[in-house]
């Protein structure tokens, strides 16, 4: 009955995880390192030696590893050599980590200046079985001030049985005193592609069935780090029963499926919120991590905004590859960049949410309002799309050429030019800091024979009003907002801003392109950039409104006789900063 038991149990301790059963035993093996083991491999034939090296990296990259192929050519028995015989005692013993002449030390527990000081003592004695006594201190970063001084002087000059190993995470809490002495290797995370054809060839070797797209999504997950996927490979392969699908190890990461991204992508796209808060709640339902989420979005969105530019870089054989290369032709380069920048800001704003759910609904009602009043042309030529075209708000537009502010210009007429092609100049960017008058022109104006009446409007101050009735939306409306009109003339108009920020990127050429298609297309729109002159743009306007608001709250608050009451009887006080009047929308 005993004896059974000792079998089962035996059978039970045989089986070794991945991750150890799989750690490289020379250094032609070791994956993703190649720049450290060609310096290593060089100096060991040369047997130019150093006697203090430093391995740095992130988690499971290989620092022990090189340590313990290290210590085997240094002390294998066929001689230094850069290809250890790894069946010798000394390379046995040291892959079972039972060699007496290798010392593996945990900084982070043995981290005193009494632990260091006891090592270095037992340095001086020469080595038992080995040719040299290897000392490996791992996370190295972790001993005291003390103990780093007390070993300065044998890792600078120490007996020549004796090297010293150094492994840390955080290299820049080790003193420069200490890095000085110490050959420095910086280790690379492994990229995911690496990983993942790594794992190919584990999984074929312990003949497990895999799919390759699980195997990516490990490399993703596995942040760089080949131990991390070695192990979250071993968890696969029990939660799926040894048949690794792309399925079952998504749903194991937590990752959101390719398709709920892809539909989130059309509702935001189409201004549909119903459907955007119904992928929200799926979301819920089925506990995924929503900072997951906006993390496989952001990556989505990256591959749709590469596919724009450069058609042929997305692979075929995805399985989302029609719905990416439908998204890069059908929504603007602008919208997915908005997308894209929301997506990645939105992930450190989800701890500063209530909760995952409610910071996840309104990052996607945050990209709804930043797309808004956006339609999608199709980019070509592999091409950025340019800025969307905005729909045009026609009656807005229209009023304002009934109260004799714009020229006489049928409604036809604007929306045959809103489907135009625009021909935009390169834009050529002026800054005068001197000269507040001076006008440089930033952007080329876009002109062409002259087909209409003139500009009607004569008075810059009319100028904040007027952006009001614009179609705009996002950075061009706030370009809009903030410049001040200079001057009108029959067919030209001069604005001002002032910042040169402001006028980079696409929502500049946006806004000459509605002037243009609202004014029509013989006025010559210039834009430089400046100090204000007359001060009157419609964001100042709005400053100014906002704080006369702010002014007759607190009037009011303050003539309010119950709170009067209170400060009389009651010696209360009014926060400062607690009073906020209500919104102009809500009177």
């Amino acid at each position: 009955m005993y004896t059974t038991q000792a079998k089962v149990l035996t059978g039970l301790m045989t089986y070794l995880v991945l991750a150890r059963k799989w750690r490289p035993r020379s250094f032609e093996t070791l994956i993703g390192q190649d720049h450290v083991v060609r310096a290593l491999s060089h100096a060991l034939s040369t047997k130019r030696l150093h006697h203090a090296w430093l391995f740095t990296g992130t988690r499971g990259v290989g620092k022990t590893t090189l340590s313990r192929l290290l210590a085997k050519a240094l002390n294998c028995e066929l001689g230094i050599t850069e290809k250890p015989c790894g069946t010798c005692r000394a390379c046995v013993e040291i892959d079972e980590g039972r060699f007496v002449d290798y010392l593996e030390l945990d900084a982070a527990s043995n981290r005193g200046v009494d632990e260091m000081t006891q090592l270095l003592e037992q340095a001086v004695y020469a080595p038992s079985s080995g040719r040299f006594k290897v000392y490996m201190i791992d996370e190295v970063h972790m001993l005291s001030g003390h103990a780093f001084n007390a070993m300065l002087k044998t890792l600078e000059e120490p007996p020549p049985h004796v090297k010293f190993i150094l492994a840390t995470t955080d290299p820049q809490k080790i003193p420069p005193t200490v890095l000085s002495r110490c050959l420095q290797f910086n280790l690379k995370q492994m990229p995911p592609i690496a990983v993942a054809e790594h794992l190919n060839v584990v999984l074929t070797a312990e003949e497990v069935a895999f799919e390759p797209a699980a195997l990516k999504l490990i490399g993703q997950a596995a942040a760089g780090s080949m131990r991390d996927a070695l192990s979250l490979t071993d968890q696969a392969i029990a939660f799926s029963a040894g048949n690794m699908t792309e399925e079952s190890v998504r749903t194991m990461l937590g990752n959101v499926d390719q398709t709920h991204l892809i539909r989130l992508i059309d509702a935001l796209a189409q201004q549909n919120p119903h459907h955007v808060l119904a992928i929200a709640d799926e979301f819920a339902q089925r506990g995924l991590s929503m900072r997951t989420a906006l993390a496989d979005l952001a990556i989505l969105l990256s591959r749709i905004a590469i596919t724009q530019r450069i058609p042929a870089s997305t692979d075929a054989q995805e399985p989302v590859y029609a719905d990416i290369q439908r998204l890069a032709q059908t929504v603007s380069a602008d919208v997915v960049q908005v997308l894209y920048t929301v997506a990645v800001h939105s992930r450190q704003e989800l701890t500063l949410a209530p909760d995952e759910y409610a910071g996840f609904v309104m990052t996607c009602l945050r990209m709804l309002s930043l797309c808004e009043g956006q339609s999608s042309p199709v980019p070509t030529g592999g091409t950025s799309g340019g800025s969307l075209a905005a729909k045009p708000h026609i009656d807005a537009g229209h009023s304002l050429v009934q109260q004799g502010k714009l020229a006489q210009v049928s409604p036809a007429a604007i929306a045959a030019e809103a489907v135009m092609p625009v021909n935009v100049v390169p834009v050529v960017v002026t800054t005068d800091e001197t000269v507040p008058d001076a006008s440089i022109p930033i952007m080329g104006a876009l002109t062409e024979p002259a087909t209409v009446e003139p500009i009607t409007f004569t008075v810059p101050d009319e100028w904040p009003n007027f952006v009001g009735s614009l179609p705009l939306s996002g950075l061009a409306l706030q370009l809009a907002r903030q410049s001040e009109c200079l001057s009108v003339q029959p067919h030209a108009l001069a604005l001002r801003i002032p910042s040169q920020a402001l006028a980079q990127g696409p929502h500049a050429e946006r806004l000459l392109a509605v002037l243009k298609q609202v004014l029509g297309a013989h006025v010559e729109v210039n834009i430089t950039v400046g100090e204000f002159v007359t001060g009157v743009s419609a964001h100042k306007i709005d400053e100014t409104n906002k704080q006369a608001r702010q002014l007759q709250a607190e009037e009011m608050v303050a003539q309010d006789p119950f709170v009067q009451t209170l400060v009389r009887d009651f010696d209360a006080q009014v926060i400062p900063g607690s009073i906020q009047p209500v919104p102009p929308t809500l009177h």
